[in-house]
């Protein structure tokens, strides 16, 4: 399988709900987020831009850790007012794309190995295998509380759930031999019993005793996908992952992640190429620079800083609500989310932001601050590509379907053109797509997936 790095690959971050709080707001956005139709439609879309994949973001609460309220979440439309199980969601859309990847966020830390396991290897079936999985350990006490927990799991203890979560999910992946399901109506033999395995798990976590009732998937594993900030959760990404979902503020800091996680994967004795590492990326398009900068006041101005404070108290699992509108965001103690910390400091002190700002600016933030014309927008991305900072990017949109049409009628064609990204799909399966090796049986117990 071919790992040069001459392409980009680019992922879209999809939300099944609104999502953002001034984005559903926006003239011409689509509120069909309840029908499979609206999805399927972002599919195809995507799936004409040659897209490698559709990733689900997901969370388990609606979340009222600003002011100890659900009030701004659902007042103003803003990340957690709603969210539909992506899981289902993949299959409808597999079903109407040929190519695309589809990606679900599922939490290790309140579900069991086997039925993720189960769902997962029958979506890879049902998309010929294009299923990908979005491992997540949670991290708010609102999702702990919906599960029958007071609180969370500390942040050291639900990695190691993790790691155990991924070895029980991948054995039970692997306790179908791949030439098990025979199928053979005159022997008659269905599936051959010396080729399906009991994995008997006993670990810390979880007791499995196996095997799986789904024959190994076609990808032997799904693609796994992981987000990672804090030094624990790089190091858990750079063991498992596929590819990593990030998001920074600046070029600079891309890269140094970039670096830093490449450098994890070899020292657990993988290659540098077996990951892909796909930063968050809002593009903002327009005839002109200024129209594309019009259209992000706009958007800007529809995001009330609440919304946004509220959407960022929920990343960092801290209370803003009793700061100072008015004054910049102070240092505080983060048990969320590490990554959007370092981004939201790094945006206050470059461009002086007071917390009201912060929240405008963080509600409807287009990462990468990739604005302008399509060859504008495409020399930012192809900057950061060649500059090492990604191997490609996940593209968000400010407004959907509307973002997602702009960015592949204007900016792929731009980037086809430049060479820098695909003309026509390469495989079949997403592997294939990822430029990444389909995992023999028990590559888990050295973690080179690629290898």
């Amino acid at each position: 399988m071919s790992t040069s790095r001459n392409q980009m690959h680019l992922a879209a971050f999809v939300t099944a709900g609104p999502g953002r709080p001034g984005g559903w707001r926006y003239p011409g956005a689509e509120p069909n987020w309840l029908s499979a139709s609206y999805y399927q439609h972002i599919g195809r879309i995507l799936e004409q831009g040659r897209f490698d994949l559709m990733f689900f973001a997901d969370i388990l609460s609606v979340p009222d850790r600003f002011d100890n309220s659900m009030d701004s979440q659902l007042r103003y439309g803003a990340l957690g007012s709603l969210r539909l199980d992506p899981t289902p969601i993949l299959a409808s859309v597999a079903a109407v794309t040929q190519h695309l990847g589809v990606a679900a966020t599922v939490s290790t830390s309140y579900l069991e190995p086997f039925p993720v396991a189960r769902s997962f290897a029958t979506t890879d079936h049902l998309s010929h295998g294009r299923a990908a999985w979005n491992v997540v350990t949670s991290f708010q006490d609102s999702e702990a509380r919906n599960f029958g927990n007071d609180r969370h799991i500390d942040r050291d203890k639900r990695y190691d759930r993790a790691d155990e979560f991924l070895e029980v999910a991948c054995k039970l992946w692997d306790s179908w031999e791949d030439d098990a399901l025979v199928m053979d109506p005159a022997a008659p033999l269905f599936a051959d019993p010396a080729r399906v395995h009991r994995i008997d798990h006993e670990g810390e976590w979880f007791s499995v005793r196996g095997p799986l009732n789904v024959s190994r998937p076609p990808q032997g594993y799904p693609v796994i996908i992981q987000a990672g900030a804090s030094p624990k959760g790089r190091d858990f990404a750079a063991r498992w992952s596929d590819v990593i979902f990030c998001s920074h503020a600046s070029l600079e800091s891309a890269r140094d992640f970039y670096q830093d996680v490449k450098a994890r994967a070899v020292r657990h004795g993988r290659r540098a190429e077996d990951i892909r590492i796909l930063p968050m990326a809002t593009p903002v398009v327009g005839p002109t620079t200024e129209a594309a900068r019009e259209t992000r006041r706009r958007l800007e101005d529809l995001v009330p800083p609440l919304a946004g404070l509220s959407t960022l108290a929920y990343h960092l699992d801290v209370d803003l609500a009793g700061l100072p509108l008015d004054e910049p965001l102070p240092d505080v103690d983060v048990p969320g989310v590490q990554g959007h910390y370092k981004e939201v400091v790094e945006m206050t002190r470059r461009d002086g932001l007071t917390l009201r700002e912060l929240g405008k600016r963080y509600g409807g933030r287009t990462e990468g601050a990739f604005v302008g014309t399509a060859a504008e927008v495409a020399d930012g991305m192809e900057q950061w590509y060649s500059e090492g900072a990604c191997d490609g990017f996940t593209i968000g949109a400010v407004h959907a379907p509307g973002a997602f049409e702009d960015f592949v009628r204007q900016v792929v064609p731009e980037l086809q053109r430049r060479g820098v990204f695909r003309t026509e799909y390469e495989g079949t399966t997403l592997r294939d797509n990822l430029g990444l090796a389909r995992p023999e049986a028990g590559a888990w117990r050295d973690r080179r997936f690629g290898a």
